[in-house]
């Protein structure tokens, strides 16, 4: 098949691409290199050919929408996003229009085109916000209240899913991802407390833990990540499903666990928790194994292995 996948030189998206070329599809990618890298896609340019495509075009433009219609894919993986709770605390005027503009935008491009199905990827670790710890691991059931424009975006996305499914007949599934980390993340980036850690732990320098440290998310590695998105393709239509291991692991306990394989400080800097992100979180996926046949396969102590490994090889 032809794919599109936005956000597709991301560390998430361009693994995405990876998988899709080497199952036998042409993909087209859209993005507009604020986060992601032409770096990221390099290895697949060089082996896939015409079989891929990058387009440099931003969400927020109307071009985004000719570029999707005119692809002619049958399946669009929507990852691209503004994706940093805080950036969204301080700006959420442009966090909307990335996340419910830019949302819009494809699945308009999706509809002119013909597309036949949506995976789009939400946030799991800020939809449900602060819920009832006692829940955890929470499922898709949970009310979902989210705590920071970053999440209200996010769920203003799916809602408009949803709409163009009921509306205009645009297939579509929704996938809840919990905390992702592994190769590609950006050590200076949005979200990634895995990838930050490790950037600063190889380079010698410290590594700051806001809040107590007991705070807990829910760590799922990039390629058991990318299976989700893969088997969403073919089922699970019209349903929104957690991506995560179940699993809650404190900052703290992943700074040890971290800093133990590069032989680092044994206490990290500490400073004030920061607004609007969750204080514990864990997702269970328990739909997700039953309707897409998905389970997270790889451990945080394997995943945190290969990330650091990724990180000293010098990507």
């Amino acid at each position: 098949m032809r794919a599109v996948v936005t956000g597709g030189a991301g560390f998430i998206g361009s693994t995405l691409v990876d998988r899709l070329l080497a199952d036998g599809h042409d993909v087209v990618v859209l993005d507009d290199l604020s986060t992601g890298s032409e770096a990221n896609l390099a290895d697949a340019r060089s082996t896939a050919g015409d079989r891929l495509r990058l387009e440099v075009v931003d969400l927020r433009e109307d071009r985004s929408i000719e570029l999707i219609a005119g692809a002619g894919a049958e399946v669009v993986y929507h990852l691209a996003a503004q994706a940093d709770v805080q950036a969204s605390v301080e700006n959420p005027v442009n966090d909307a229009m990335v996340n419910v503009l830019g949302t819009l935008r494809v699945l308009e491009g999706a509809r002119a085109g013909g597309t036949r199905k949506v995976v789009a990827a939400a946030s799991g670790g800020t939809l449900y916000g602060d819920a009832d710890p006692s829940l955890l691991p929470l499922d898709e059931t949970t009310p979902h209240r989210p705590e920071s424009p970053y999440g209200a975006s996010k769920l203003a996305a799916g809602a408009y899913l949803r709409v163009y499914g009921s509306l205009y007949g645009v297939g579509w599934t929704e996938l809840a991802l919990a905390n992702v980390y592994g190769p590609r993340q950006d050590a200076d980036g949005e979200a990634g407390v895995v990838a930050i850690f490790a950037g600063r732990l190889l380079a010698g320098e410290p590594c700051t833990v806001y809040g107590s440290g007991e705070q807990t998310r829910d760590f799922v590695y990039v390629d058991d990540v990318v299976e989700a998105f893969v088997a969403a393709a073919e089922r699970g239509d019209g349903q929104l499903f957690n991506i995560g291991t179940g699993v809650e692991t404190s900052v703290d306990r992943l700074y040890r666990s971290m800093t133990a394989l590069v032989d680092g400080p044994a206490e990290p800097l500490r400073a004030a928790a920061r607004t609007g992100e969750p204080e514990r979180s864990a997702l269970d996926h328990s739909l997700a194994a039953a309707e897409l046949d998905w389970r997270a396969d790889i451990d945080l102590d394997e995943g945190i292995r290969r990330t650091i490994d990724w990180f000293h090889s010098g990507n």
